[in-house]
């Protein structure tokens, strides 16, 4: 153990499955014909991608059949699938957009995007905690809006957000409301419908799934403009020739999620919570973000006092133990984490936080080793600086 590196970084990407890659395998060796093709491989491609799709939208607690259907739009990950709500569920220029201030930068980027596009764009603010207050949307929906977005888990915290209220105050003022559930799916048990949401982003590779593919779920009757043009395919809301062995991939990821659920959000919260306890004993003044609201099971953002953050990230790569200085997209910035300002946390508290994040596979003397590790190179920051 102590020569291996211990991997804490799972909000970044997670290692996929065997389960996943035999049946991708199968995929690829049987379906190998385009999807969108009118002969007989082509039509057997189609059921089976059909199948997929109507798999993962059951498990994620979509209606799937009937005359109040939703739709499951199959993108290339997260970022195309939240840029694709944004974009098409905003509304003309001149509409107004509101996101709250700790959403992803993929969120974030979108929606300053949008403002540069003639349309008006919101923020809502988030408490100390990080946990959005509903009567702050109440406040901003005193003027119409088009779009409002608020992430269900946050990626650096995993503080959790109120979102059947969310939803319920939007729509009591005609707003749609759209989600990016990136970090929760395969984490905690989600159920579209009763969310009350119009639309959910969700990908495949935060829940040992593959890289390469995510999804935007669609109430039914919600109506999207597309941004890719120049085919039929999904309606034409996302053309482009599907990939069938990345949707078998995500329907088996979210399937071995859906049995183990229990089992895995209890032993990764257990672990979490030991090793954040085992780092508060040897660690005086360490403080945990989000701590006293609930959070996602595998996520853990420490404030470590007295030292820099990249030093120490720097540190404890060397020391063989992978975490991260926020959003993965960012995680070449030395720019502070937006999500720990937007929270109002002191400056030195921003400047010395890590992301810490389990998987569905870390085990037990890992978390032991890691916090192991972590303290002996802080302790020598500490000593040196």
């Amino acid at each position: 153990m102590s020569s291996e590196s211990i991997y804490l970084d799972a909000n970044a990407t997670t290692a996929q499955a065997s389960a996943v890659t035999q049946a991708m395998i199968e995929c690829y060796e049987r379906f190998g014909a385009n999807p969108a093709s009118q002969h007989r491989p082509g039509h057997q491609a189609r059921r089976r991608l059909e199948d997929a799709r109507e798999a993962i939208a059951e498990t994620l607690g979509a209606e799937i059949g009937g005359p109040q259907a939703d739709q499951l739009i199959l993108t290339s990950g997260g970022t195309e699938a939240n840029n694709l709500a944004i974009f098409g569920l905003s509304g003309p220029p001149g509409s107004r957009t509101i996101v709250s201030s700790i959403e992803h930068p993929c969120v974030a980027g979108a929606a300053e995007q949008l403002s540069r596009e003639d349309h008006r764009v919101d923020l809502l603010p988030v408490g100390r905690s990080g946990v959005i207050d509903p009567t702050e949307l109440e406040k901003l929906l005193t003027d119409t809006a088009h779009l409002v977005s608020v992430m269900l888990a946050n990626h650096e915290t995993g503080a959790l957000q109120p979102l059947p209220e969310i939803a319920a105050i939007a729509h009591e003022h005609r707003a749609l409301i759209h989600t990016d559930a990136v970090q929760a799916v395969g984490k905690i048990d989600i159920n579209f419908r009763e969310l009350g949401v119009d639309a959910m982003t969700v990908t495949a590779h935060k829940c040992h799934g593959p890289l390469g593919i995510g999804a935007l779920l669609l109430r039914n009757g919600v109506k999207l403009q597309p941004r890719l043009f120049g085919g039929s395919q999904q309606y034409g809301l996302r053309p482009g020739t599907e990939n069938v062995a990345l949707a078998v991939g995500m329907q088996t990821a979210l399937e071995l999620w859906r049995k183990e659920s229990q089992e895995r959000t209890q032993r990764m919260q257990e672990l979490r919570d030991r090793f954040e306890a085992l780092l508060l004993v040897e660690i005086e003044g360490l403080q945990v973000h989000s701590r006293s609201v609930a959070r996602l099971p595998q996520t853990s953002n420490l404030a470590f006092p007295g030292v820099e953050r990249q030093a120490f990230f720097m540190a404890l790569d060397m020391a063989g133990v992978a975490c991260s200085t926020g959003s993965a997209c960012q995680s070449g910035s030395s720019e502070p984490s937006p999500t720990l300002l937007a929270m109002g946390c002191e400056k030195s508290q921003i400047d010395s936080s890590l992301r810490f994040s389990l998987g569905a596979t870390t085990e037990a003397a890992e978390v032991d080793e890691a916090a192991r590790r972590i303290i002996l190179a802080y302790k020598h920051l500490r000593k040196a600086k």
